[in-house]
């Protein structure tokens, strides 16, 4: 074509390439209204378990969507799923919103690591279990497990077990500041009054291997093998206790069964953290000198606290017991 012919081309002479669509592609997704709602139960390599409507009768197997890319899912997520719920064998369902969590217990694998892991969102309580014996109590974990707690808005619950081994008085004294239930057990008894405060709640349990958790979770939930079993999914022959998994308990509500946990590590909890669940010494606190970490003594010398307990009525038990809390988040307390 000579340049003269290239001078009187107009857009009428673009040629389109057939199968080839002009239109961009859309950055719009799907709202998915129709989703239904779900609680994460296990996740095992990919594949989620979720209750429908947090019924645990109506198990499915999911997979996240494309559209959520790495988006995190974890045990205790209140999800929305799309596609086959139906529960059916070989069948797969889509998670594709994952709802604002209400509670979430993180930890770091040390005090220095900059990498969060979630362990279950939304519990509303923390069940700190702890031996009395064999192995004995280890006041640092205690301590760091209140800290986790307080810092992604749980309650906790200190558990003593083995009361048939030792005395649990120096314990419950230790700690009877705090506004927290204290709940002992035996291995000879059934953990009725641990039953009462689970009734009905959505509960997550840590503790070192070895100080009865797994005992606990037997006798809390029948069977309550055969159903870390189920949910367990595609992980047949794994053993389910690597994972969080949550179990139905009769009455009503639901127990997080965590792994062992060797450490707790609160590289991702600040001074104010700890503070802000005790009403009265967070408002004193704000008298504070700037980046003052509440510990008093020679560290805190000017720390306002001193003078609130003093000199206006706060309570100095609750005011020793908060900065052990303290001293435990800045990696001084003893294990």
């Amino acid at each position: 074509m000579s340049k003269r012919g290239w001078r009187n081309l107009d857009e009428s002479d673009v040629r389109v390439r057939p199968g080839r669509g002009s239109r961009p592609r859309s950055k719009q997704r799907p709202k998915h209204a129709d989703a239904a709602e779900a609680m994460v139960i296990a996740v095992d390599r990919g594949r989620w378990t979720v209750a429908l409507d947090g019924d645990p009768k109506r198990i499915v197997t999911a997979m996240r969507a494309r559209e959520l890319g790495r988006t995190p899912v974890v045990v205790g997520d209140l999800v929305g799923v799309v596609g086959d719920i139906s529960g059916k064998p070989d069948t797969l369902a889509r998670i594709v919103r994952v709802t604002d969590r209400r509670s979430v217990l993180r930890r770091t694998a040390d005090d220095t690591d900059p990498y969060e892991r979630v362990v279950v969102a939304n519990a509303e309580q923390l069940v700190i279990v702890t031996a009395l014996a064999d192995p004995p109590p280890r006041p640092g974990f205690i301590d760091r497990c209140l800290v986790a707690a307080y810092a992604g808005g749980l309650s906790p619950v200190l558990c003593l077990t083995k009361a048939d081994l030792a005395e649990p008085g120096e314990w419950i004294e230790n700690y009877s500041s705090l506004d927290m239930p204290i709940t002992i057990t035996r291995l000879d008894a059934e953990p009725e009054e641990l039953r009462e405060l689970l009734a009905n709640r959505v509960s997550a349990l840590v503790g070192h291997s070895g100080v009865g958790k797994s005992t606990l979770v037997n006798r809390l939930v029948p069977e309550a093998e055969r159903a870390t079993a189920e949910v367990s999914g595609v992980g047949k022959g794994r053993h389910t206790s690597t994972s969080a998994v949550a179990l139905p308990l009769p009455g009503g509500g639901w127990v997080v069964d965590t792994p062992g946990i060797r450490s707790f590590g609160l590289a991702h909890v600040t001074a104010d953290d700890v503070i802000a669940p005790f009403e009265e010494f967070a408002e004193a606190a704000e008298e504070c000198p700037p980046n003052c970490g509440h510990l008093g003594g020679d560290d805190d010398p000017d720390c306002y606290l001193d003078t609130y307990a003093a000199e206006e009525g706060g309570n100095p038990d609750q005011l020793a017991s908060l900065r052990r809390l303290l001293r435990s988040r800045a990696g001084r307390d003893e294990t």
